[in-house]
């Protein structure tokens, strides 16, 4: 059964905090609009496509089982971002992440001239690169960037998701993202 999807975050949230216990619904709505951000994120930081799926599993766990607990402080979409963050930190901090798995995506029908199909792919195929970029850089470097530029968290709210100073942030936001124009120019011969 489908929950009303016209029903902004904060109701949505509301009646997820009030429903009767077994009626996950306004959750699941809101687990439905977060998901494929979630998985993203969680790819990108964990640096493993099977790991992501585990980890945006459990972010939304944590988030469910967390709800009683939400004092509303913030947004849902800040929440679960905060929650996915130090989970994925959390993760990778235990794991110490050495290796990189990339997902291969078989396009079918590459043949096709279609120009939708071919912007499709074409998107498809930068974000494989700025995906296998990302994963080539440190985690010291690739989580900040990730955190400000996929996530759009302040340099303040990385600083404290990370436990360190403002100037930190921003060094390692600034050596991020000249390293990973870096590896992509040499890797891809473009300029991003």
């Amino acid at each position: 059964m489908s929950f009303d999807s016209s029903l902004d975050d904060a109701e949505l949230l509301t009646r997820a905090q009030e429903a009767p216990e077994g009626d996950t619904r306004a959750f699941e709505e809101l687990v439905r609009r977060y998901q494929a951000k979630v998985m993203t994120n969680c790819r990108y930081l964990s640096g493993s496509p099977s790991d992501a799926e585990d980890l945006a599993q459990e972010v939304f766990v944590k988030a469910y089982f967390g709800l009683a607990r939400f004092e509303r402080r913030s947004s849902f979409e800040t929440w679960i971002r905060r929650i996915k963050s130090n989970h994925c930190i959390n993760w990778a901090t235990k794991k110490r992440l050495k290796t990189v798995d990339v997902e291969p995506t078989v396009a079918e029908n590459a043949a096709r001239t279609d120009p939708a199909a071919e912007r499709a792919l074409d998107r498809e195929d930068t974000r494989e690169k700025v995906g296998a970029v990302l994963l080539e850089l440190t985690e010291t470097l690739r989580i900040p960037l990730i955190l400000r530029d996929m996530d759009g968290m302040s340099y303040e709210e990385i600083g404290e998701e990370l436990g360190i100073g403002l100037s930190a942030v921003k060094m390692r936001i600034k050596r991020g993202r000249e390293e990973f124009r870096r590896v992509f120019a040499e890797q891809y011969g473009e300029a991003v």
